[in-house]
């Protein structure tokens, strides 16, 4: 099973917004998630701690990212956005891995841009 946290053990169940970008010799890449109204920010979350980064979790381990940045409007949280950075072939694959379990979990497709 492929999760998303930002806070340990808590998960995450609005689905974000994923966008992927990767350089031209395919070693480097990002990966930007954005989430609207997540449940970390809903006003029953605000005991639950700190948000200290994203974790990506699955049956082979834990890929994570602290470039994590809430969005507001009118002063009121509405969104957050991530930034995971794959620096390596084998992250990559590793990323792709994860994708792939998430994708499967949630019911996601991936369109590749024109």
């Amino acid at each position: 099973m492929a999760i998303i946290q930002f806070i340990d053990g808590i998960n995450e169940t609005v689905v974000p917004e994923i966008k992927l970008t990767r350089s031209r010799d395919g070693s480097t890449g990002t990966a930007t998630f954005k989430f609207y109204n997540p449940d970390i920010i809903q006003l029953n979350m605000q005991e639950a701690g700190n948000i200290q980064g994203m974790y990506l979790k699955d049956e082979e381990g834990e890929l994570m990212t602290t470039d994590v940045s809430a969005k507001f409007a009118n002063g009121k949280p509405k969104g957050i956005e991530s930034i995971y950075v794959i620096k390596s072939p084998s992250e990559w694959d590793r990323f792709m891995r994860f994708m792939e379990r998430y994708s499967e979990n949630n019911d996601l497709a991936f369109t590749k841009a024109t």
